[in-house]
C-alpha cells in the first residue's frame, strides 16, 4: 500500500478522472483537451479547466525543432511527463507511447510502465490491427489506453504525407473495423485527426460509448484537442485549417486558453470554417 498522498487540486476544482470523462461523454459535455510540455503551462492549462493533457511526441517539432515525430524517444516523453505531472493537479494526463517504443509486447509493457511510473494516467498509441492486442494487454494489466486513428504522424511516411485519411469507401471501412477492434480490446479513448467529418460522425454513432477527441475531424466528437502552440500562434508558418489562434483578441494566454475551453465546452470550436478539407 502506497503511502504517497497526491496534491489536491487548486481552487477547489475536482481530479478528473476516467469516470468523469466517461461521465461527460455520455452526457454529451465536450471535452477539452491540449498538448502540455512543461511544468508552468501545465498549471496554466489546469487553472483555465483543461480537462486532458496531452504529453505528446509533438513536442518533437514544436520543441526540439524536428521534421517530424519519428525521432522522439521514450526518455523525452518521460521527461515532459514528469515536468507537466509536477504542476498538474486535476486534468486527466495523457503521454505518447513514441515511435519505435512499443514494437513488441514486452517492449509496450515495459514503455508503457515507464511512463505510467513518470505520472501518466494514460498512454496513447497510433495505428490500428496489430495495434489491439497490445491494447487488450496493456488494459489488462490496469494501463488506461488512448487510441489514435486516422492521419497518425508515426506512419507518415507510409502514409505518403500529411494528408487527410479515409476519404475513399474502402478506407473509410479499415479504420472503422479498426475503431472497433480497438474499442473491443479495452481502448477507453481515442484521437481522431485529420478524417472527414462525416467518417468521425458514423464512428460515433457506430461506437456510442467511446470517447472520441477531434483534431482536424470536425465537430461530431466527444471533445477536441489542438497542439498548444498551434492555438497560441507560436508554430509559425501557415497553420493547418482544422487550427484556431486564440491568441489574436484574447490578450494573454490565460485568457487565450479560456477561450479554447469555453468555444470546445459550448460547441462553437471547431467551427465549419474549421472541418473538412
Amino acid at each position: 500500500m502506497s503511502s504517497h498522498v497526491a496534491p489536491a487540486p487548486a481552487g477547489g476544482r475536482k481530479a478528473v478522472t476516467l469516470r468523469t470523462l466517461r461521465d461527460m461523454h455520455a452526457r454529451g459535455e465536450r471535452i477539452a483537451m491540449l498538448t502540455c510540455y512543461d511544468s508552468t503551462f501545465a498549471q496554466l492549462l489546469d487553472d483555465a479547466g483543461v480537462d486532458a493533457l496531452l504529453v505528446g511526441d509533438s513536442l518533437g517539432m514544436v520543441l526540439q525543432g524536428r521534421a517530424s515525430t519519428l525521432p522522439v524517444k521514450l526518455e523525452d516523453i518521460v521527461y515532459h511527463t514528469r515536468c507537466v505531472a509536477a504542476r498538474n493537479r486535476a486534468a486527466w494526463l495523457v503521454a505518447d507511447l513514441p515511435f519505435g517504443s512499443y514494437q513488441t509486447l514486452d517492449q509496450a509493457l515495459g514503455s508503457a510502465s515507464t511512463l505510467m511510473r513518470a505520472g501518466a494516467q494514460m498512454v496513447k498509441l497510433e495505428g490500428g490491427g496489430w495495434t489491439a492486442d497490445f491494447v487488450h494487454k496493456l488494459v489488462e494489466r490496469g494501463i488506461p489506453v488512448c487510441a489514435h486513428l486516422g492521419l497518425t504522424p508515426q506512419s507518415v511516411h507510409a502514409l505518403g504525407g500529411y494528408r487527410v485519411q479515409g476519404r475513399e469507401a474502402a478506407a473509410a471501412e479499415t479504420l472503422l473495423r479498426h475503431a472497433a477492434e480497438l474499442h473491443e480490446a479495452g481502448a477507453s479513448m481515442m484521437v481522431l485527426e485529420l478524417i472527414p467529418s462525416a467518417l468521425a460522425e458514423r464512428l460515433r454513432a457506430r461506437l456510442p460509448e467511446l470517447i472520441t477527441i477531434g483534431i482536424g475531424a470536425g465537430p461530431h466528437t466527444s471533445g477536441q484537442v489542438l497542439v498548444l502552440h498551434d492555438m497560441l500562434g507560436l508554430a509559425g508558418g501557415k497553420p493547418p485549417r482544422f487550427v484556431k489562434d486564440y491568441m489574436q483578441g484574447s490578450g494573454d494566454v490565460r485568457t487565450a486558453i479560456r477561450s479554447y475551453v469555453g468555444e470546445v465546452r459550448e460547441a462553437k470550436f471547431p467551427a465549419p470554417v474549421h472541418c473538412d478539407y
